[in-house]
């Protein structure tokens, strides 16, 4: 058993894998974001705040095809977007305990669920000093994205775990409303939640949570937070 005791904290979850969203709940990448979808606002004339404000967690195609003049090519640009996020790392930062944790858990009980695809959630996660997990659902593995639940409950499929038996870590109000479809306790992350679904809890960052790793009655490996 491994045990971390480096706070005190009041709820307890136990479950048998962890799934997370990247950008905002494991990595800090808010001013590449607001930087590389301010110029595409001010290039088509649109408000910056608007697509920022419903947009956080999003995949960028989604954002895209809402937010372009019409007539746009929206493949192009969201081709050009993708293009301008994978290029732009400074300032990506791990969020306070994010690298603990990950260091933690064991790796197939790991899932990351991003509205980013491959390419962008390596160069993020790299820029951020975080292994990728070995399961990774990124933007082209899905149909629809967040907040369809679709992400969620394929890699719990792929852990091979039932959803009920997961916990979700997102930031962004798209993503918590994915999570709580998908059956899967869903623990909101950061400042930037939007109003919580009842049930849904809420934790600052990872530097005053613990975790224990431990075996149920019939041998199977738990892992028990205290949030």
């Amino acid at each position: 058993m491994t045990t971390d005791t480096r706070s005190a904290p009041s709820r307890t979850l136990t479950v048998r894998a962890v799934l997370f969203d990247m950008d905002g709940t494991l990595v800090n990448s808010i001013a590449v974001v607001e930087q590389v979808w301010g110029e595409f606002a001010a290039r088509n004339g649109l408000d910056i705040a608007e697509i920022l404000r419903t947009s956080h967690g999003v995949q960028a195609g989604d954002i895209v095809r809402r937010f372009a003049p019409a007539g746009a090519d929206v493949v192009a640009l969201t081709a050009e977007i993708g293009a301008m996020e994978r290029t732009r790392t400074d300032g990506i930062v791990a969020l306070p305990g994010a690298a603990w944790l990950l260091g933690m858990l064991p790796a197939e009980a790991v899932a990351l669920v991003t509205s980013a695809d491959r390419i962008l959630a390596e160069a993020r996660m790299g820029a951020a000093g975080l292994a990728m997990p070995a399961t990774a659902i990124t933007a082209e593995l899905v149909t629809r994205g967040k907040p369809h639940p679709e992400g969620y409950l394929r890699a719990a499929e792929l852990l091979g775990v039932d959803p009920a038996d997961a916990v979700v870590f997102e930031d962004a109000p798209a993503g918590i409303a994915a999570g709580v479809a998908a059956g899967i306790r869903t623990v909101a992350v950061g400042p930037n939640t939007g109003e919580l679904p009842d049930g849904v809890l809420h934790i600052r960052d990872y530097s005053a949570i613990s975790c224990e790793l431990g075996t149920d009655g019939e041998g199977r490996r738990t892992i028990s937070f205290r949030l």
